[in-house]
């Protein structure tokens, strides 16, 4: 049962320099028991996506659709956002020291959310965080309920960040980063804490990130994002054994490898991410692509005419390059 549909996502801002385009026409789905990864460097729109989903940009202009079972969520009322935003729909921040509030005690946080959607007593609400706090596997959750952020490990912060996420028991969690700062076996825990819960409840799950590691763990379908846009989107199998788009390529390239001779360089994709206010013309990603380089002038020509749109390849497998055979 498909859970979020996300059809033409736009996000605009305007600044004193100009229209920033964050996001240009990202479509996607994400069904019960599924995790989406959504992928990209720094700037690629993951998190702007994100945060229209949940209805939490301020000042922006949001276009397209996002509809939450059937329900339309641009241009929706406020009320109808907050009502699903937190119960039905749930979020953990990418650092959770600065998203949970010093001034209030971790229990005080999560009984917060939860008497705001349930309308429970704050007994009841208590005993909720105390119960999900042990549920995401925090030692003596009881105790630790009373303490505060900064006194909680990062890897304790983020699991209580989930906490707070699952406290009104939400059918859709959307992790932006989290993992980041955290330490190998941290990440370890934390990502296979989420997959429990998905499967235990039966939640979708958006993991964003920018490592191609933690996609490859959790990942049942991915969509890779460069300058606003999706470039490629399959299952995470199809898309880690077979890439088409040159970016895609150039990412996992990046990675480096157990088996590299020793003294080898790691790869690199050259050049920098693009400007928002001004992004280049026809394919964004054509000023670093290899192929776009290696062309002929009436070939590059295709890369620079208009910018292309995901198309559909083979089972699944779509992709934004116009000259996706060259990329295999």
């Amino acid at each position: 049962m498909t859970l979020l549909e996300v059809n033409d996502l736009a996000v605009e801002f305007t600044t004193a320099e100009g229209i920033v385009q964050a996001v240009k026409g990202i479509d996607f789905a994400v069904a019960r028991g599924q995790t989406l990864g959504i992928v990209g460097e720094s700037g690629s729109g993951k998190s702007v996506t994100s945060l229209a989903v949940m209805g939490l940009h301020r000042g922006a202009k949001v276009t397209g659709s996002v509809r939450f079972e059937g329900t339309e969520l641009i241009g929706a009322p406020d009320e109808t956002v907050r009502r699903l935003r937190g119960r039905r729909m749930a979020m953990v921040f990418q650092d959770a020291l600065t998203a949970l509030h010093p001034y209030f005690t971790i229990g005080d946080q999560i009984a917060e959310a939860h008497r705001e959607h349930h309308g429970s007593s704050r007994k009841e609400s208590w005993a909720r965080a105390v119960e999900v706090l042990g549920d995401v596997g925090i030692p003596e959750p009881a105790r630790r309920a009373g303490e505060y952020p900064h006194q909680f490990s990062g890897g304790m912060r983020q699991r209580a960040m989930i906490a707070l996420a699952l406290s009104c028991e939400p059918d859709l969690i959307i992790a932006d980063e989290p993992t980041t700062a955290l330490d190998v076996t941290v990440q370890a825990q934390v990502l296979d804490l989420l997959m429990r819960l998905k499967d235990e409840r039966g939640l979708g799950i958006i993991v964003i990130t920018h490592d191609l590691g933690v996609i490859a763990r959790v990942a049942d379908e991915v969509l890779v994002m460069y300058g606003g846009a999706a470039v490629e989107q399959a299952g995470a199998e199809r898309l880690f054994t077979a890439p088409r788009h040159p970016y895609t390529r150039g990412l996992l390239e990046s990675l480096p490898r157990l088996d590299a001779a020793d003294g080898e360089p790691l790869h690199a994709i050259p050049g920098n991410p693009p400007s928002l206010l001004a992004p280049p013309a026809g394919c964004v990603f054509h000023p670093r692509c290899p192929v776009y380089a290696a062309a002929d002038t009436g070939q590059r020509e295709l890369c620079t005419a208009a910018r292309p749109p995901l198309r559909l390849l083979a089972d699944g497998h779509r992709n934004a390059c116009v000259r996706s055979e060259e990329t295999t």
